[in-house]
């Protein structure tokens, strides 16, 4: 979610926009181990974030039309296909918060009451799920539509539903590993005992919000302990992650390492990555410990060392004949998103730069004739991968990509206008 950048001192802040004013968004090219250097590139024409926000108006004014049954939401758009498939907003859906916080984002960039109205009735219809405990995806299905309604849409009512809903996420915290519970066993049978997946991550801001807004002090210790116990074995030495843990449920120890999205349990799957980066980044933003910075920089070098020329990365970069394989602008988008935070939380000048032109440059390609499904389709996006190995959202457009891409030029948009 999008909330005020805390910048140390306020020259930084001018700086990184003052990037983005003027940046040049021809895209580098790759060398493993090497970060990109957006700099040496050519330049091209500058990213024009204004043209990009109508371009996602436009796309919602078609969605709205379309998308009429309140007690479903828009999941994906088939490959070839226009219109969004619509799922039924499940106690089991993780996506169900995804849309009603893209109409709050385009709320607060349009001014338009419009789009609030609309991320009201979208919103409002799934309060039951601030009870949910079976899984983790409480976070995910609550924060992105009363997480930004409050923040962005004055909806001080919604304080109490997100503070039961953090409450209910708390509730799989197991304290003898060091973090909550993501799925349940009954849902996944491959694993028996504790599961953490690094998706997790992100609902962590969940837990924070809740802890700064009356909640329980308690949700700020489980967020931080989950944060450090992931940091400490969800990743490699190289800084890239596996998907899923599993835990022994009475000792902590590590019983398991593999993947469900990934091509291989040992594969470095690019979503992950891309949670990784944000939930860091974000985690330290709320802790202000440097430990979680130091990290987010680590595992942020580590993603831009492998991308391809265009900055979308291919959905996982170990699947194999990679110049053949599926793209997943989902990751794209979270990553321009978490970067354009990481970029302000920073103090060497020369990395807030790298950081926003690399993900200003993620910005341009996805909003370039390739990536947009403008004229194409009535996602924002297109080109994402979900769950190839499951064979399912394979190249296609999925609403998840499109909240962090319009979150992402929020947060790009208040840089540029706070010069």
């Amino acid at each position: 979610m999008n909330q005020p950048i805390k910048n140390r001192d306020i020259l930084q802040l001018l700086l990184v926009a003052c990037t983005v004013a003027s940046i040049s968004c021809s895209s580098p090219s790759k060398e493993e181990k090497n970060s990109h250097n957006i700099s040496d590139n050519s330049p091209n024409e500058a990213f024009d974030i204004a043209e990009a926000v109508k371009v996602c108006e436009m796309q919602l004014e078609k969605t709205i039309q379309k998308v009429t049954d309140l007690s479903k939401h828009p999941r994906l758009i088939e490959t070839d296909q226009q219109e969004w498939k619509q799922v039924p907003n499940g106690r089991l859906v993780w996506t169900s918060g995804f849309y009603p916080g893209i109409l709050w984002y385009m709320y607060d960039l349009s001014g338009k009451e419009k789009w609030k109205n609309e991320a009201i009735k979208r919103t409002e219809v799934f309060e039951s799920f601030k009870t949910i405990t079976a899984h983790h995806d409480i976070g995910f299905m609550m924060f992105p539509a009363y997480g930004n309604g409050y923040e962005l849409g004055g909806k001080k009512e919604y304080k109490d539903i997100l503070l039961t809903s953090a409450a209910s996420l708390a509730s799989r915290y197991n304290p003898e590993v060091g973090t909550i519970k993501s799925w349940s066993n009954e849902m996944h049978p491959r694993w028996k005992q504790h599961i953490t997946i690094i998706d997790n991550m992100l609902n962590l801001e969940l837990l924070f919000w809740a802890a700064k807004h009356g909640g329980d002090a308690r949700f700020y210790e489980i967020a931080v302990n989950h944060a450090e116990t992931t940091m400490k074995n969800h990743f490699r030495e190289d800084y890239t992650s596996w998907h899923v843990l599993e835990y022994d449920s009475l000792t902590g120890e590590v019983l398991h390492r593999h993947t469900k999205q990934g091509y291989g349990d040992d594969s470095r799957w690019a979503r992950g990555l891309a949670w990784g980066i944000y939930g860091y980044s974000m985690v330290y933003r709320e802790t202000g410990d440097k430990q979680f910075l130091d990290f987010a920089i680590k595992i942020t070098d580590k993603y831009l060392s492998l991308l391809p020329d265009d900055m979308v990365p291919y959905w996982d970069f170990d699947a194999p004949n990679l110049p053949q394989q599926e793209r997943d602008a989902s990751a794209a988008a979270i990553v321009a998103s978490g970067l354009i935070e990481l970029s302000t939380l920073v103090d060497d000048q020369n990395v807030q730069q790298k950081y926003m032109e690399a993900a200003v440059a993620m910005l341009q390609s996805l909003s370039s004739e390739k990536y947009s499904g403008n004229g194409k389709s009535d996602s924002f996006l297109l080109h994402s991968t979900g769950a190839k190995p499951l064979g399912h959202e394979i190249d296609v457009a999925l609403i998840y990509a499109d909240y962090y891409y319009i979150e992402a030029l929020d947060r790009l948009s208040k840089l540029t206008t706070s010069r």
